[in-house]
């Protein structure tokens, strides 16, 4: 898949997507990143990935990580992170999405969850490329469900079970995040987030950003735009999900879902609908 200009700046640049056929709540992902850079987003699956050539750089949890070739990259669902290429000629990998129940069915474990970010381990990295490889190909029911047995076998050893490692001051906002995510469809102001935690609101706006190392609006965004994938997967029509999901309009949507997913949302859509 060579040049897309639609979906990126750069024509080195390409990425797809693909959902699986009676398994909702799994979605697959591979790309080549020479020179984009992914704006601040999340994902409300787990995100799995492997790297297959070069080195990517990303911020995840208020730190800096450097995930090379021979690299497993694991982030727990609603950590806001970026993404750009580190090494001459980007990066290339392979990312699974997982949501919670669907990851607790498949590992036969509750509140599985994972403490690096990034591990160095070419052996596993190289299995789970081929795992993914194989998910990404395969039209059978049986080999898809042995496959994905596959993948969270091969991730125990890299997880935890047990209540998901927070920094405690964090909590403080956990109210913050909840009214955004219960709201985001609204215009939603400084005063009325701030109020939530009975702070000034620029403290406030200090505070979160250092406590959750994104601003306010950032995860707002995020949040609106894990919902627009949803939207966007049963089928709705773009212009008509910009506007449930508070944005101004479908080049809004299209600008932001692009910046932070690296596809567009009539893309992202046509890629997807054949796993349904």
């Amino acid at each position: 898949m060579q040049g897309v200009p639609e979906l990126f700046p750069y024509d080195k640049d390409c990425a797809q997507f693909k959902t699986l056929p009676q398994l909702p709540g799994v979605e697959l992902y591979h790309a080549h990143i020479d020179r984009y850079a992914f704006e601040p987003h999340s994902h409300e699956a787990f995100g799995i990935g492997a790297i297959e050539h070069g080195a990517e750089r990303f911020r995840y949890r208020g730190t800096e990580h450097l995930a090379s070739a021979g690299s497993l990259v694991m982030m727990n669902p609603d950590e806001i992170h970026t993404g750009q290429s580190e090494t001459e000629g980007g990066w290339l990998y392979r990312m699974i999405y997982i949501e919670p129940q669907v990851f607790e069915e498949l590992s036969g474990e509750r509140a599985r969850w994972f403490t690096d970010a990034v591990r160095h381990d070419p052996r596993a990295a190289r299995q789970l490329s081929q795992l993914l490889s194989g998910l990404w190909e395969t039209d059978d029911p049986l080999a898809r469900d042995g496959l994905m047995l596959a993948v969270t076998d091969l991730l125990r050893p890299h997880s935890h079970v047990g209540r998901r490692l927070r920094s405690e001051p964090a909590h403080r906002f956990d109210r913050v995040t909840d009214y955004l995510r219960e709201n985001f469809a609204n215009n939603i102001t400084l005063d009325e987030l701030a109020s939530l935690v009975s702070l000034s609101p620029y403290h406030f706006l200090r505070k979160f950003k250092q406590q959750m190392h994104v601003t306010p609006h950032q995860m707002l965004m995020a949040i609106r735009l894990n919902e627009a994938k949803r939207m966007l997967s049963f089928g709705l029509p773009a212009a008509q999900v910009a506007f449930s999901v508070g944005l101004t309009d479908q080049a809004h949507l299209t600008r932001a879902f692009s910046n932070r997913y690296g596809s567009t949302p009539v893309r992202y859509q046509k890629q997807v609908a054949g796993g349904k």
